[in-house]
């Protein structure tokens, strides 16, 4: 006979968590995470590059649209996941060296797996980005660990604040070396200067050649959006607050940071490519917002029954991301003959004739194609989540 709690677990999928109120593992982190990867995955793999609805593709430069939130949401899930990882070790106190180690080579392994990922097929070190999406990672994982285990929280919110204000003042006042006075272009604002003289040319993003959205100077700020994830996830785990206090208390410093970031806008633009402060607030008030709401639906009601795709990314997110791109660009080395005659790779040779010819609207045909790779790649990590196959670095 069940009883009335197990009754509504079975009509609802809930499964209530009674040590919600506790510093435990967040299933909603993962579930995060892995809705994260999910739209990354839908928005770097168009079937058709040439027809793509507006809010899956960047914005021109200004502004944000959906596909903008993807990375700061990732780089603040990389914040909040460093606490659960690190905080035990910090309240045991003691030496930290051992764990800095670990730190440090895991960082190294992610810095090496996104230049690999900019090397392959080609092998062209001479062209070789140095700077990517893996890479930034990897900085900010290291920057945000270093400063959480040797500082407090109010130290951190004022990092936070400086590096923020710093960066404003950098790219909007110092003057631009051959350029003249400061500003906020693509190729000649400060931080594209500083790549070129740090970096190289040849060593920046392949579109542009002369600056590059994953650059040196915009990681001060891309340590910003880490650490809100950090100070998010402290909050979370705090044993003097019940869970719906928290959860209020994060939705109201999400509105708060979305707020500063609409105002900071009026004179630093909101920039993914600058990785703007006024971005930083913007997008890290959305991903607290995100973060609170499956806190609350996941962890602390329990509603879990509609997780599993989420959890089968989640778990195996840098393994996707790395293997979608490594198999996207294999794809890339099959050339064959496509219905207008031209020669394409294997992955737009499989598009144009199995997928764009179903679909009336060109665009609606793209968005299929990146649907049906989501769906194939779902299948596969739901598979490895099944026989508890998860690979981390």
């Amino acid at each position: 006979m069940q009883t009335t709690t197990q009754a509504a677990v079975a009509t609802t999928g809930a499964q209530p968590l009674a040590e919600a109120s506790q510093p435990g593992r967040l299933i909603s982190l993962d579930v995060f995470r892995g809705l994260t990867v999910m739209a990354m995955i839908l928005v770097n793999n168009p079937g058709s590059w040439s027809h793509i609805y507006p809010p899956l593709e960047h914005a021109e430069w200004n502004g944000c649209t959906p596909t903008d939130l993807i990375f700061p949401f990732f780089l603040f899930i990389v914040g909040v996941s460093l606490i659960y990882a690190l905080d035990g070790v910090k309240q045991r106190g003691g030496p930290q060296g051992a764990v800095l180690g670990r730190v440090l080579r895991r960082a190294a392994v992610l810095f090496g797996l996104g230049l690999l990922l900019s090397l392959y097929p080609k092998f062209d070190f001479a062209g070789v980005r140095i700077m990517g999406v893996l890479q930034r990672i990897a900085l900010v994982f290291l920057g945000c660990s270093i400063i959480f285990l040797k500082t407090t929280w109010r130290t951190q919110l004022g990092l936070l604040a400086g590096l923020l204000v710093g960066y404003a003042v950098l790219l909007q006042l110092v003057p631009v070396p051959g350029f003249g006075p400061a500003n906020l272009e693509p190729a000649t604002n400060l931080g594209a200067w500083l790549d070129r003289l740090i970096l190289g040319e040849a060593h920046l993003w392949k579109s542009s050649r002369t600056w590059d959205p994953e650059g040196l100077l915009g990681t001060l700020p891309a340590l910003g959006t880490g650490l809100l994830g950090s100070l998010s996830a402290q909050w979370l785990r705090r044993r003097d607050q019940e869970p719906a206090a928290k959860v209020a208390w994060l939705f109201v410093a999400a509105g708060a940071l979305i707020v500063l970031g609409l105002i900071w806008h009026a004179w630093f633009p909101i920039n993914k490519a600058l990785w703007s402060s006024s971005y930083v607030l913007y997008t890290g008030g959305l991903a607290v917002a995100g973060l609170a709401a499956l806190y609350w639906v996941c962890d602390v009601q329990g509603y879990r029954a509609w997780t599993g795709p989420a959890l089968a990314y989640g778990v195996n997110a840098i393994l996707v991301f790395c293997l979608s791109a490594l198999l996207s660009r294999t794809f890339g080395l099959f050339k064959l003959r496509g219905p207008s005659g031209q020669t394409v790779g294997l992955k737009e040779w499989l598009y144009e004739w199995g997928i764009a010819p179903h679909f009336a609207d060109p665009r609606n045909a793209s968005l299929a194609g990146a649907l049906l790779l989501v769906l194939i790649w779902l299948g596969i990590l739901s598979w490895m989540r099944k026989k508890g196959i998860i690979l981390k670095v």
